[in-house]
């Protein structure tokens, strides 16, 4: 029997490779954006190239109710969900203080409160058939403070932290979870954050990966059920320089890097 996988987030980006790689080891799809368009060409596309079943749900992860409609549409439709990933999620450039409450509170719905219930809803399901495995796409952000994006990075710390410990719960079960943690990636991100000009984004030293490394990287790490990956050498010595670094040092370099070049 196939599998299927639920990729929020599907329409561009990590997320739309995702789903291509999971598509090539023809597993079926529930692919969830707000651009129901998009997610219709995508399925399209999907079905003709590797012949899987496609299902769209067009919803706002930004709405507390969206997680819940989810899961009550794929239920209705008896398709049960085997692997989750939660790729779903946008930043917001700024000091807090001047920042739009409203974009931050949509924000942290996104990032943390409905990947956390779609994660609650669907695991369920896996715990009472014995297998299946959640992939949560955190990033880099999630290993130091981000002065100027102070409650991105904080909420990717806390995708990581919450991903790792499920991932521990879960040892032993026939499920696992993954933590994606990807450095700079050539998506629609920067531009929705408004930070196509900071110098973490511009920085030839730094480089910014391609969407489609990114998730074949992470889907066989997924595979191999490792509980944490980051992609890429670079983004790999920084995440671990941090935990060596002073923290006064770290907050300082971050900033500099989230400054407008």
């Amino acid at each position: 029997m196939s599998k299927t996988a639920l990729i929020t987030g599907a329409s561009s980006g990590i997320g739309y490779e995702l789903a291509k790689q999971f598509a090539r080891d023809r597993t079926d799809l529930v692919l969830v954006a707000r651009d129901e368009p998009r997610l219709q060409q995508i399925a399209a596309e999907l079905r003709t190239s590797s012949g899987v079943f496609v299902k769209v749900i067009a919803a706002d992860l930004a709405r507390a109710l969206s997680p819940a409609d989810i899961y009550t549409e794929t239920t209705r439709f008896h398709i049960p969900v085997d692997y989750l990933v939660n790729n779903a999620g946008f930043g917001l450039v700024g000091a807090f203080s001047g920042t739009d409450l409203q974009a931050e509170l949509d924000m942290l719905q996104v990032n943390i409160v409905s990947l956390v219930h779609l994660t609650k809803l669907y695991l369920r399901d896996m715990r009472s058939r014995g297998s299946g495995g959640i992939l949560n796409v955190a990033s880099t952000a999630a290993f130091q403070p981000g002065p100027f994006m102070a409650l991105y990075y904080a909420s990717k710390a806390f995708v990581l932290s919450f991903t790792e410990a499920l991932a521990e719960e879960l040892r032993g079960t026939g499920l696992h979870a993954t933590a994606l943690c990807p450095g700079p990636t050539a998506t629609d991100f920067q531009r929705r954050a408004k930070m196509e000009n900071v110098r973490l984004v511009k920085s030839k030293a730094i480089g910014v990966m391609t969407a489609a490394k990114v998730a074949e990287i992470g889907y066989r790490a997924f595979l191999e059920d490792k509980a944490v990956v980051i992609p890429g050498f670079i983004n790999k010595v920084g995440a671990q320089s941090v935990r060596f670094s002073p923290r006064a040092l770290v907050r300082r370099i971050t900033r500099k890097l989230q400054e407008e070049a």
